[in-house]
Formats: structure tokens, sequence, C-alpha cells
């Protein structure tokens, strides 16, 4: 039986909005969107304009805010504002780098805050692979040392791994990793070409699909909750599986919630899981450092500013945002897929793909019913 969920509009907030306080950090990640550099911007969001944005989410009662980078943990303010957006009873998580910045009087002062989760990434089993991804000796090490912290400080750890040629042979080498880390998240990353990420680097359609099936099978095994992004068509291949299992239900229809199974936590959102399809500009916002609004940080397409106008202004009534926000807009197979309000495509792989956002998901294999139907016609 589903629990009673409450179902945001995405047309009116954001489930989750991501700020990037700074693109500062001292990694030099072989993907990283951010392009980060080792100083900080002169014109990053102030303090006082950063409180003014949480002041917004908070008016709009359901985001979840992530503090992102760079390296959040670069500006001195970082807990400042945690504590003010906790104040204001937004929940909050954070992503730093794994760098000699995270230190355990680091977590702990988060703890005390009030932070709700922070998320590592590790990008594969071993220092070779991840510290090369990375673009950083040392890396790994430090990243272990961490997560051994906040195990320590009884903190909800999340970990995040981009799926890259780099790792695609060592994913049951990743996931025996990550069982011994007690997290409560894996969050999967397929890569998308964007600043510093190289379309060579990708894996390929089919094997996108491999690995979306993969992960359907081990869901069910692991201790932890998995979830992708810049993935939307993994929730395809899970209702798919869902449907199959469920052939004598002639009334089943395609909904998230069968692609979202009932958390580990007992919660379908107690991970800060959306309880519906989210999509770049639709349930997702990004806010850059220097006050900027795209669809997501994949998406660099500017909807506004927050030094000109309200986030929430922003979100609701950009057209750019207004058109993510309805699936029968896009063009191609996504457009006419049966999946397209589960799923979507990704938006930011689409324009990285081909420099247009309403372009069907250019490393999906699936054939829409509607095409199939088409090419019988076509063929009898």
């Amino acid at each position: 039986m589903k629990p009673n969920i409450k179902i945001p509009d995405f047309n009116d907030v954001p489930f989750i909005v991501i700020w990037e306080l700074t693109r500062a950090c001292d990694l030099h990640c072989l993907h990283c969107r951010a392009e980060a550099q080792t100083e900080r911007h002169h014109y990053e969001l102030s303090t006082e304009e950063g409180k003014a944005l949480i002041d917004d989410i908070a008016d709009m009662e359901y985001p979840m805010l992530v503090f992102t980078g760079g390296d959040p943990l670069m500006r001195e303010d970082v807990f400042e504002l945690a504590e003010y957006a906790v104040m204001k009873n937004v929940r909050v998580s954070m992503t730093p780098s794994a760098t000699p910045n995270v230190t355990k009087e680091a977590m702990q002062k988060a703890k005390d805050v009030g932070l709700s989760r922070w998320a590592f990434s590790l990008d594969g089993h071993n220092k070779d692979i991840h510290d090369h991804f990375r673009g950083t000796s040392g890396s790994f090490d430090i990243t272990m040392k961490a997560i051994n912290y906040l195990n320590e400080l009884e903190m909800p750890l999340q970990i995040n791994t981009v799926i890259s040629n780099y790792n695609i042979d060592y994913l049951e080498e990743m996931k025996e990793m990550v069982m011994k880390l007690n997290c409560v998240l894996w969050s999967v990353f397929f890569l998308v070409p964007t600043g510093r990420g190289k379309n060579e680097d990708m894996i390929t359609p089919v094997q996108h699909e491999q690995v979306f099936r993969w992960l359907n099978k081990i869901k069910d095994e692991v201790p932890f909750d998995i979830k992708t992004t810049a993935a939307q068509h993994y929730r395809r291949v899970v209702i798919q599986d869902q449907m199959r299992k469920n052939k004598a239900d002639k009334e089943m229809q395609i909904r998230y919630l069968d692609a979202l199974d009932q958390g580990k936590t007992g919660t379908i959102d107690g991970l800060g899981r959306a309880p519906k399809g989210v999509n770049d500009g639709n349930g997702f916002v990004f806010i850059s450092h220097i006050g900027h609004v795209y669809p997501s940080g994949l998406l660099p397409v500017n909807c506004g500013n927050v030094r000109v106008d309200k986030l929430s202004n922003i979100y609701r009534q950009s057209p750019i945002l207004q058109n993510l926000r309805n699936p029968d807009k896009y063009n191609g197979k996504c457009g006419v897929c049966e999946f397209r309000h589960v799923c979507g495509g990704s938006r930011s792989r689409a324009y990285a793909a081909t420099g247009d956002y309403m372009e069907s998901e250019p490393y999906c294999v699936y054939i829409p019913k509607a095409l199939r139907k088409k090419k019988t016609t076509m063929t009898s």
C-alpha cells in the first residue's frame, strides 16, 4: 500500500534547489561542469544576498536546498548560511569536495547547525581510478577518511558516483565498496558533456540501458536507496519491470511511484527523493555563484538572476522553465513517448548533444509505442 504523500505542483514550486555557493575548489576533476577555479569570484552572492535567497526558498515551503560548488567549504560563511536556512525550516544538505577543508571539526559544525545530510563523491573503487577522475592525487584517501568521520558523528551519508568510461567495468566492485560505507543513498550520475566533461568519456546508449537494468536488479539487494541523476530513463526501466511483474493488473498505469519503491527509511521521500519525476527545470532549479538561474547545473541556459528578481518568480514565469515543464512539447521520440511524463529524458544531455533542450534524449535506446505502431502501419 502506497503511503499518502503530499504531491507538489512543479509548476509552482521546485522540489530541489541547488545553490552553487562558489566555483572555487582545489580539485581538478575531469568532468567538472563548473570548470572550477582555485580562487573565489569577486561577484559571488554575498551573505546577505544568500539569506534573501533562503527567505524566498522558505516561502515556497517545499524545496530542499543543496549547497554545492566548486567546494562550498571555500566560503567562510557556509555554516552561517546553513544555520539560517535550518532556522527557516529549509532542509539543507551539502556536497563538499574531498580536500583538507573536510575536517572532523567542520562536520561536527555541520551537524550542530542541523544539516540534514552530507554527500561525498566516489568515482572508483580504488585510488587509481578515483584520483585520476578527480584530477588530484590523494583525493580517495581524504574521502575515505572523511566518510569515517561522518559515520563516527552518525550523520547521514550520501555517495555520489559519476558513471563514465573510467569505471564502467567496475560497477560490482563499486557496489561492494558502497555497501561497506554505511550510506543511506547512492546517487548515480551519468556523464553530461558540459564544462570539462567530454563526449569520449561517456558510456554508449546501450551501456546506459545495461547499467539501468543492473541498478534495477540490485536495488532490492542493497541496504541503501539508489537514485539517478541525468538518467531520467532509468525510471522507464524500473516501471517496465514493474509492469512485466504485474501483467495481470490491466489497470496499471505508467506512474512515477511505480519507479520509486518505498525507501529503506520507511518513507518514500525520507531521503529527499521527489514523490514524482524531477527533470531539469521541472521540480529542479540551479542558482550559480553569481546568481544566474538555470534549469540545472548541467543545462547552462540562463533564465534570470536572483539579484534582479525572486527565484520563485523566475521559476514560475520563465518561458524556458515553462517549456521544460511540458513534456508534450518535447521534440522527436521523447515528445511522443508514453513515458514522457515520468521520464522525459535528460534535457541537459539533449542540449549538450544538439543545442536544443527540447530535443530527444540522445542516449536512450527505447522506441516509443507510437513510433513502433507507425512503422508497423507503413510496412503492412
